[in-house]
């Protein structure tokens, strides 16, 4: 499985941006996708993830009701749509895939198969 992402740039607080991730591979094996950002200096931490099974989400708090998580299985890519961007969502962000994730971990830890190479997001002030 090869995970690819696109749609990371500079933008300016308040403003939005739309990434994608797009599967490839024996992606239909895949169970949940999820996004993750790490800033500099930082860990990596999660922001949401989808399960194909049932289309459930999950959103990390600091991004509820600005982030969005869905999916479009028949083009086997993820999306996170992002509003309201703050200078604190500076990061790359990265997409991962797993086959399953086993029970809810909380700062979503979970241990994923497949991760892309990254998008950065730069908001400026």
């Amino acid at each position: 499985v090869q995970l690819v992402e696109s749609g990371g740039g500079l933008v300016q607080a308040g403003g939005s941006l739309t990434l994608s991730c797009a599967g490839s591979g024996s992606i239909f094996r895949i169970n949940s996708m999820g996004w993750y950002c790490q800033a500099p200096g930082k860990e990596r931490e999660g922001v949401a993830y989808i399960s194909h099974k049932d289309d459930s989400t999950y959103h990390a708090d600091s991004v509820k009701g600005r982030f969005t998580i869905s999916s479009d299985n028949a083009k086997n890519t993820v999306y996170l749509q992002m509003n309201s961007l703050k200078p604190e969502d500076t990061a790359i962000y990265f997409c991962a895939a797993a086959y399953f994730l086993g029970p809810k971990m909380a700062g979503m830890k979970y241990d994923w198969d497949y991760w892309g190479q990254g998008t950065q997001v730069t908001v400026s002030i």
